[in-house]
C-alpha cells in the first residue's frame, strides 16, 4: 500500500500520527507538508485569512505540487486532515489518475472558527470523508459529499504511551489533583473556575488560560512529548471533553489520554459511552460544573477507585481496543475496498 498524507508531519500533529501509523503497517508513506500552502510573508497570510475566507496564500501552487507528487509516487490513496489546502482543480486531477481521496475531518466546518469558503466545494470531491463526530454526519451528506462515515480519533503508540521514571523534579512540576489539557474555550472556563472554587489543586495546559486573571495561577503552559506524557501520568485525574462549538461527542484526547495512563472525568456523551462503557466501569462521567466537582471529589477521595478505573480504561482502550491510528488507516483502506 502506498499513501500520500497531506498534513503537518510534526510528531504531535495528526499528519505525523498518520505517517507513523502507515509505516507501522508496512506501507510506503510520504507527507506533503501543508505548511507549504502558506506564504513566507506573514502579512500575506493574514490578509488571505481575514479577507479571502481563510484561503491559503499558496493554494494553487501547493495543489500543483501535490498533483506532481501523485504522478511520481502513485499512491493508492491520498489522505488529508481538516480543512486541507487542496483546490478543487487539484483534487480532480488526482482523482483522474484513479487515486482515491480521503479527508479525515478533524474539525467541524460549520464551526465559525473553522469555516473556510474555499473548502465547501472541496468537500464534494472526496471519495470518502471520515468524520470523528456524529452531530454533523447528515449535514455532510446533505452538502453533497460522495461518502461519509463516522471514524473516531485515534492515538499514536509511538507518542502516546505511559511515561516511565519521572524524576523528583518532574513529579513536583507536573503533579496535581485535576488537570485540563486544551485551549481555554468559553465553555471550558466555567469548568476550570468550578474546580478552582472547590479548592482543588488544578493544572491548566494549553492556550489562553493565562488571559483570565483568576485562572492564571493555575496555568502551566503548553506541553509536548515527554512533558505531555508526564502531565498525564502525574495528575490524579483529567477532565476529558470536546469543543461545544465543534459539536464534539469526543475529542483527540478521548483516545490519547487512556494510552498515556490517565484516570478520566469524562463528559457524558453518546460517543464517550460507546468508547468507555457504562458509568463506573472505566471512567466517571459528568454533565455540568456541579457534577464535575462532585465526581472529582469522589476520585480524589478514593485513590483505590481511581487506580482501578485507570487500569480498566487502559485495558479497554489499549490492550483490548482497536483505537490506534494504524487501526483507523486500516479501516479507511477497508472502506475504500483496498485491503
Amino acid at each position: 500500500m502506498r499513501l500520500l498524507i497531506v498534513g503537518n508531519p510534526l510528531e504531535y500533529h495528526v499528519g505525523g500520527h498518520l505517517l507513523a501509523a502507515a509505516r507501522s503497517l508496512g506501507w510506503e508513506a510520504e507527507v506533503a507538508d501543508l505548511r507549504d500552502s502558506k506564504s513566507r510573508n506573514s502579512w500575506i497570510n493574514r490578509i488571505c485569512h481575514h479577507w479571502l475566507g481563510k484561503r491559503p496564500a499558496r493554494l494553487k501552487p501547493f495543489g500543483r505540487k501535490v498533483v506532481k507528487r501523485c504522478r511520481e509516487f502513485r499512491p493508492d490513496f491520498v489522505i488529508t486532515s481538516g480543512l486541507a489546502p487542496l483546490s478543487v482543480e487539484a483534487m480532480r486531477e488526482i482523482r483522474a489518475m484513479n487515486i482515491r481521496l480521503v479527508n479525515f475531518l478533524t474539525d467541524d466546518p460549520w464551526n465559525p472558527a473553522n469555516a473556510a469558503a474555499f473548502f465547501w466545494d472541496c468537500l464534494r470531491e472526496y471519495d470518502l470523508v471520515a468524520n470523528p463526530r456524529r452531530a454533523n454526519l447528515e449535514q455532510l451528506r446533505t452538502h453533497g459529499c460522495r461518502r461519509v462515515e463516522y471514524l473516531p480519533f485515534g492515538y499514536n503508540p509511538d507518542y502516546h504511551f505511559i511515561e516511565q521514571d519521572p524524576t523528583p523534579e518532574e513529579e513536583a512540576q507536573f503533579g496535581c489533583e485535576v488537570a485540563i489539557l486544551g485551549g481555554a474555550d468559553a465553555d471550558r472556563v466555567p469548568l476550570a473556575r468550578a474546580l478552582a472554587a472547590a479548592k482543588m489543586d488544578l493544572a491548566l495546559y494549553g492556550g489562553y488560560w493565562d488571559k483570565y486573571p483568576d485562572l492564571a495561577p493555575f496555568y502551566r503552559g503548553h506541553v509536548f512529548g515527554r512533558e505531555l506524557r508526564l502531565a498525564v501520568r502525574l495528575a490524579k485525574c483529567h477532565v476529558c471533553m470536546g469543543r461545544k462549538a465543534n459539536r464534539d461527542g469526543h475529542a483527540m484526547r478521548s483516545t490519547e489520554f487512556p494510552a498515556m495512563g490517565a484516570c478520566l472525568l469524562a463528559e457524558e456523551t453518546e460517543e464517550h459511552h460507546a468508547m468507555y462503557g457504562p458509568p463506573g466501569e472505566t471512567v466517571l462521567y459528568w454533565q455540568d460544573q456541579e457534577s464535575l466537582v462532585e465526581q472529582a471529589r469522589a476520585l480524589l477521595g478514593d485513590p483505590a477507585l481511581a487506580g482501578t478505573l485507570r487500569d480498566a480504561l487502559y485495558q479497554r482502550m489499549v490492550l483490548e481496543g482497536n483505537h490506534s491510528y494504524a487501526d483507523r488507516l486500516s479501516a479507511i483502506a477497508m472502506l475504500l475496498g483496498l485491503s
